[in-house]
């Protein structure tokens, strides 16, 4: 449905005047310095940044693991701020998934299980829909399901980790160099797989990496230096 004249959407994530400040000692530490930023609903952006320039920083923030120093952060119309312990969590239970670069799968239980963990602790039904298992066969892990992370190769456990973090129906999916130990066949594969679900699901995806080549999947790139937004674009 589109936009009356003259009225603009409101952003899936805005994020006004961000700083963060970690103590090390006796040493103030910048990570953030006021940043500005706005992501569409439904827009994929890729976060780029050397090591150190914050946009982890940023990332945990935006996904309400850390709180900020200083500044606001609104996702889905909801202020940050005004939530509690409770509420942050339920955030990331309904409406933030995550993808990190070390995929995170509890190796004792199998892929399968691993997926509906996440379903079980959300409160919802354990049952894979059938969107879900047409998702699967995107991800290409339908027949992979009974087995263990340790019979996976690197690509297929990102990919169970992916299943695992869209199958909520997160509005916001972040990704924290989700080909960070992935060769560039498997790196490739798995980058399709995100801007495909960007495209079929709609979801908003905001993805941290250091690599110019996973950062040209995404509609738009910031860049991040210095705890600064220092350019913000189309690729």
């Amino acid at each position: 449905m589109s936009e009356g004249a003259g009225v603009q959407a409101e952003p899936m994530i805005r994020v006004r005047g961000l700083t963060k400040v970690y103590h090390v000692g006796d040493v103030d530490v910048h990570a953030l310095r006021g940043v500005d930023l706005d992501i569409a609903r439904g827009e994929f952006v890729a976060l780029v940044g050397a090591s150190g320039s914050g946009k982890s920083t940023l990332f945990n923030i935006l996904g309400g693991l850390t709180p900020p120093t200083a500044g606001t952060v609104t996702i889905d119309g909801k202020d940050l701020a005004g939530m509690n312990n409770q509420q942050r969590t339920e955030l990331r239970k309904t409406t933030v998934g995550f993808v990190f670069q070390k995929y995170n799968l509890l190796p004792t239980l199998s892929a399968e299980d691993n997926i509906k963990i996440v379903e079980y602790i959300g409160g919802r039904s354990t049952a894979f829909t059938p969107e879900f298992e047409e998702v699967l066969k995107l991800l290409g892990i339908t027949d992979r399901m009974k087995h263990r992370p340790r019979a996976l190769s690197g690509g297929q456990q990102q990919r169970v980790a992916i299943a695992r973090a869209i199958v909520n129906q997160p509005a916001i999916l972040l990704a924290d160099e989700p080909t960070g130990n992935l060769d560039s066949q498997n790196s490739a594969a798995v980058l399709g797989v995100i801007k495909d679900l960007n495209q079929r699901l709609g979801q908003t995806i905001l993805m941290i990496t250091h690599d110019p080549d996973a950062a040209a999947y995404a509609s738009r790139t910031v860049h991040i230096r210095d705890g600064h937004v220092v350019g913000d674009g189309p690729i």
